[in-house]
């Protein structure tokens, strides 16, 4: 009895015994473990503002190309769907004083702006200006939902990196869009209340549209196909419907993809579309916003000497300059043909015709109307040589298909390079009061 007392006591000693070897001899793998899991978070955590910096390289040059492996209408509602779920990079660097500016009496962050057409429905308007936009601008949206041109319908010629699309103004319509524009702003709003402690209603009262302070939200409006060429009703019922809730209101009466929109070209019409839009807009009781008109690349001189005393004349806040164009410069290398497809032609190709338009548009308002440079601009170059012509602003969209999300940042930071301390305000219009 006593012995199997005994060797019962020996194996529960010896089983302790056992124990207290296992923890000495587990305490490296905890340590280890410890070193490994806090290894893992710093790189994870380092990788994780790597990936969602618009700076970071990885844009570039590894999820811009692999997305151009993609259809390209597939891939723009893929880029839309990711910005639109808080999926896409952000830039987290304030900007410049340099690139400060004052447009319609309102502060903006910098001068460089996103073209309307990315954003047709304005479902991604936060994904975008968290990119470092000084202002997006949604559109073109008309007062009915379209569906736009069969598909295929959007093209890349790679070798120019330039885009033909023939889209056909396809969007939600005014409703469903302005309903997602005016939810977005009074969710912002209830943000920033709880945040600062301050009424809705206070807040509203001095913000912008954009519901960011030094921020625009342009909205692009244009007619429904089935409206009459002559008509402008469309544009005074977009106005209506969407006005309330924009910085900025852009008249698009130069889309090349809809027959029925003539105002770009027919001076009578485009004279009537104007004076009724300004005229429903004075007439809106309170908040007021801007309007824009968006013209085209193919006018010739005396057609645009016309655009501007019309814009003089009825009091026009701004002119953007330009639209796509049908045509296909000379210098436009297509070895695969894509030009051959019929549609507007954006992107490098575009850049001297819209260039030209900026200046000559400067100039023929004599620098009293406001003039926004759009087309062809993919470097902070391109960006000063538009404000040196007499842009207050630029507007960029097809450089992203071929650069990546980035771009706007790359521009701003080429132009901090560029400026050399001078504002960029102070150099609008310096090459075009020269000459």
């Amino acid at each position: 009895m006593f012995r199997i007392c005994a060797r019962t006591g020996g194996l529960r000693a010896l089983h302790g015994a056992s124990r207290g070897f296992g923890t000495k001899a587990t305490a490296p793998s905890r340590l280890r473990n410890v070193v490994w899991a806090t290894s893992v978070a710093v790189l994870g955590g380092l990788g994780y503002v790597y990936v969602t910096d618009t700076r970071a390289g990885v844009h570039k040059y590894v999820a811009t190309p692999l997305i151009r492996l993609l259809d390209p209408e597939d891939a723009h509602n893929l880029s839309i769907w990711c910005l639109k779920h808080g999926l896409g990079p952000v830039d987290r660097t304030d900007d410049a004083d340099v690139l400060n500016i004052e447009l319609w009496g309102k502060q903006m962050a910098n001068p460089i702006g996103l073209a309307a057409g990315f954003d047709k429905n304005g479902e991604a308007i936060d994904g975008l200006f968290n990119l470092g936009f000084g202002a997006v601008e949604v559109g073109s949206i008309t007062p009915h939902e379209q569906a736009g041109n069969p598909r295929p319908r959007l093209f890349r010629v790679d070798e120019s990196r330039a885009v033909i699309n023939r889209m056909g103004l396809n969007n939600d319509g005014a409703q469903v869009c302005g309903d997602r524009i005016k939810s977005r702003f009074w969710r912002m709003l209830a943000a920033q209340s709880r945040r600062q402690g301050e009424t809705v209603a206070s807040l509203a009262a001095g913000v912008n549209r954009s519901a960011r302070a030094d921020r625009l939200l342009g909205v692009n409006v244009s007619k429904s196909k089935a409206s009459a060429p002559e008509s402008y009703s469309d544009y005074v019922d977009g106005l209506n419907e969407l006005g309330a809730y924009a910085d900025y209101v852009v008249i698009n009466v130069s889309c090349p993809n809809v027959k029925n929109i003539r105002a770009g070209a027919d001076v009578a019409v485009l004279e009537s579309t104007i004076a009724a839009v300004v005229r429903a807009r004075n007439q809106m009781p309170d908040y007021r916003p801007p309007i824009v008109l968006k013209i085209g690349p193919d006018n010739d001189h005396d057609q645009r000497r016309l655009i501007a005393q019309l814009a003089v004349d009825y009091r026009v806040d701004g002119i953007i300059a330009t639209n796509t164009t049908l045509s296909r410069p000379r210098d436009m290398v297509d070895p695969n043909e894509v030009g051959l497809q019929t549609g507007g032609l954006s992107g490098e190709p575009l850049r001297n015709m819209a260039l030209e338009t900026t200046r000559d548009m400067y100039r023929l308002t004599k620098g009293r109307i406001p003039i926004i440079g759009c087309g062809g601009i993919s470097t902070a170059e391109d960006a000063l040589q538009f404000a040196k012509a007499g842009a207050s602003m630029v507007q960029i969209y097809s450089s992203m298909t071929y650069d990546g999300p980035g771009k706007v940042c790359e521009i701003k930071d080429g132009l901090v390079d560029l400026l050399k301390g001078r504002k960029w305000s102070d150099i609008v219009g310096e090459d075009a009061a020269k000459s």
